[in-house]
């Protein structure tokens, strides 16, 4: 029985191993885990994180091939492939700092699959790891191994967020990196057999180590340059008049460019998107190639700018100052259908309001209080390291309160910021929110959710990104 063990539970490891097992029922599959909290959450009723259709297939197959454990030694020795998802951080100091990724949890994983493998061992690469990462582990597992031959792949994931089940059933693409040698080719295929199972031959792409690693990033980098484009125009149409849904449109009906990821907004998140790119930035500038990390690093400038137009919007409108008004802020995590805040726009957008003195109420409804008091005062990259390694909150920021209602977080607030397109903001009483707000009452919609001519109509003076601008705007110009 061929036996796959994945050593970390988080965002990428937990639901791709669950439809693996799914899958394949004749492979047995343990995800492991040094944290007992994360670990206890996926042997429970409620997962550690929210994805739809998640629930459905760990439930289907947990006990039954695929297990969750923190005896992380026993399942790595039995394993015939160890996939190794664990955290990539950006590093916050040192060589490379703000920039480069961390390796140190890669390394440790790496280490204890030399240490405990008693048997020749297929390592697989999932999270995502800078170029010629693959070199580094194979060095330590080589000059580690006491004669057991190990082989490095790189399979990294292009899971969204919000449809990850969905695309592990359906994937675009699976992307096998392995050595060109009999031994690396005879690896690719053991792991092709797995997806095989279930994925289309033609959908499974394979190449050289180093071009898998970097189609990730290259992958990532292009996502977030369309959004940082269509971004950059959304200040452009406030400025000139024009729309930028319909500029979007009539851009994206040109085939050789297409219509996705051209939605303007508040700005992109995730865990991925930035770093990723900070990391593309690095290797460019150790490549000697200080031209293309400079092209690269735009597209992050544009994101931050994004972020910090839109406070600069909300603070202009409401006679320049915010002080002690209450805000309303529907949406925390980075995008809907998930609970996730890794680099949500949320955190900027609420930091710098409340640099301008503002009492926040925020509604979202799949993040916690404690996760959002955590991202409020979290340093820049805490969070990409394991949570028993995270800063505990000192303190929660007390001009923000965190409630389970959108009609509580508007009740006498002046304004209110949509910054998640969690469907039912689209379908809220409006009515019902403007007659309890305080007058005149802001409506910013940072994801073009609500309909502006209609909550116009009603009373509210609205701002959505790259629309035409209400007079009130124009006559309370934002200064960036």
């Amino acid at each position: 029985m061929v036996k796959i063990c994945c050593i970390g539970a988080g965002y990428v490891g937990g639901p791709t191993m669950a439809v693996i097992a799914l899958k394949c029922p004749s492979i047995e599959v343990a995800v492991v885990d040094i944290s007992v909290s994360r670990i206890a959450a996926w042997n429970s009723d409620q997962l550690p994180i929210y994805e739809p259709g998640l629930e459905g297939v760990v439930k289907q197959c947990r006990g039954t091939n695929l297990f969750f454990s923190t005896d992380v030694e026993k399942h790595v020795s039995e394993a015939n492939i160890v996939f190794v998802s664990v955290n990539t951080p950006t590093k916050t100091q040192g060589l490379g700092a703000g920039k480069a990724a961390d390796l140190t949890y890669w390394e440790s994983a790496a280490r204890v699959i030399a240490d405990v493998s008693k048997s020749d061992k297929i390592v697989v690469e999932k999270s995502t790891v800078p170029v010629k990462t693959a070199e580094a582990i194979e060095k330590i597992l080589t000059h580690n191994s006491k004669g057991i031959k190990f082989q490095i792949l790189s399979n990294p994931e292009f899971l969204a967020e919000g449809t990850a089940i969905q695309d592990l059933f359906n994937p675009d693409r699976v992307l096998i990196g392995g050595r060109e040698t009999p031994e690396g080719q005879k690896a690719i295929k053991a792991l092709k057999d797995v997806y095989a199972h279930w994925v289309p031959e033609d959908r499974i792409l394979t190449t050289n180590l180093w071009s898998a690693e970097l189609s990730k990033l290259a992958a990532n980098a292009f996502l977030a340059q369309r959004i940082s484009s269509v971004n950059a125009m959304s200040a452009l149409c406030e400025a000139t008049g024009a729309n930028v849904t319909q500029v979007a449109y009539a851009v994206g009906t040109d085939s050789r460019i297409g219509p996705k990821f051209l939605n303007a907004s508040v700005g992109f998140g995730g865990s991925c998107f930035q770093k990723d790119i900070l990391n593309l930035v690095y290797i460019c500038e150790c490549n000697g190639l200080p031209e293309v990390a400079e092209y690269w690093k735009q597209v992050i400038k544009i994101n931050d700018y994004q972020k910090s137009r839109f406070v600069n919007r909300v603070v202009a409108s409401m006679f320049n100052t915010v002080s002690r008004k209450k805000i309303a802020i529907l949406g925390f995590a980075f995008k809907k259908d998930t609970g996730d805040t890794r680099e949500t726009p949320a955190i900027d957008v609420c930091k710098g309001l409340l640099g301008d003195k503002a009492r926040l109420s925020i509604y979202d409804p799949q993040v916690t209080e404690d996760q959002i008091q955590r991202d409020l005062t979290m340093n820049k990259f805490d969070w990409d390291h394991p949570p028993h390694l995270q800063p505990m909150s000192p303190s929660t920021v007390k001009q923000v309160a965190v409630v389970w209602d959108a009609y509580e977080a508007t009740k006498d607030a002046h304004g209110l910021c949509i910054l998640t397109e969690w469907d039912e903001f689209k379908n809220l009483d409006y009515k019902r929110i403007y007659d309890s707000m305080q007058k005149p009452a802001f409506v910013f919609d940072g994801r073009n959710v609500v309909d502006a001519d209609k909550l116009r109509e009603m009373g509210f003076i609205v701002y959505s990104i790259g629309k035409p601008l209400d007079p009130w705007l124009k006559d309370m110009p934002a200064v960036a």
